[in-house]
């Protein structure tokens, strides 16, 4: 897949080259492209904002430039986002949807926000990482990049985002390793039993248990069985 970012602070996106992502990176899995809005700035020092019509504190990035950088990208078959609060919350749902795109562009805005007139013409979808406002898009365009990419075939072994938190609308089960015994605390013993079939029924169980505890809403999402249904209910009893 590729990903086209605009943005005033390319430099940010350093922290794209380690890890999972950076290994993908390499083996041109993902290609990250990154597009300083700032290049596109036809004043002699570069400057790509000015104040708000009507006042108000803060600098708006100017639409024209904005415009021209978008341009410079071939956007044929390409979905254009635009990181902003007032978007659709990005959640598992979104993230696999995606993952099937071939051609991504991000857009992050900064300061006050980008002119509207801009937004209305390129028409992006909005997409925010939460309710809550940063100084600039880069990081939430990190975490959808991070996101989208581990469901991209060859950026992680084939079963490894199956069984994690939302993949089922449930949060994920505990995980353990070696040492077997940390500080008088064993492993559950199921999991060194090397019976798999009651070793499924444990981790299934207890991500109910995790979810009931954290985020019991998401029961409501999902179709239990009445065996389930029951554990759950015994669960709230003995609260």
């Amino acid at each position: 897949m590729k990903f086209d970012v605009l943005t005033l602070f390319p430099e940010m996106f350093e922290a794209m080259k380690t890890s999972i992502v950076g290994k993908a990176i390499e083996k041109n899995i993902i290609d990250i492209n990154l597009i300083n809005i700032r290049d596109f700035s036809k004043d002699k020092h570069k400057k790509v904002d000015d104040t708000p019509y009507g006042g108000g504190a803060g600098m708006v990035i100017r639409p024209d430039v904005v415009y021209d950088a978008y341009k410079s990208i071939d956007s044929e078959n390409a979905k254009l986002i635009y990181m902003s609060p007032q978007g659709k919350k990005l959640d598992q749902k979104k993230v696999e949807e995606l993952s099937k795109e071939k051609h991504l562009i991000i857009l992050c805005g900064h300061y006050e926000g980008i002119d509207q007139r801009v937004i209305d013409k390129l028409n992006p979808e909005e997409v925010s990482i939460g309710d809550y406002v940063l100084t600039g898009g880069e990081l939430p365009a990190m975490v959808l990049i991070d996101s989208v990419s581990r469901y991209i075939d060859g950026v992680l072994s084939e079963t490894s985002t199956d069984e994690e938190s939302f993949s089922d609308g449930l949060l994920e089960y505990p995980q353990y390793t070696r040492p077997e015994v940390f500080m008088k605390e064993k492993v559950p013993e199921v999991l060194i039993s090397g019976h798999h079939e009651n070793i499924k029924k444990w981790r299934r169980q207890k991500s109910l248990e995790i979810t009931y505890k954290k985020r019991p809403e998401l029961l409501n999402k999902i179709t239990l069985t009445e065996k389930e249904k029951n554990y759950i209910k015994n669960l709230n009893e003995e609260v």
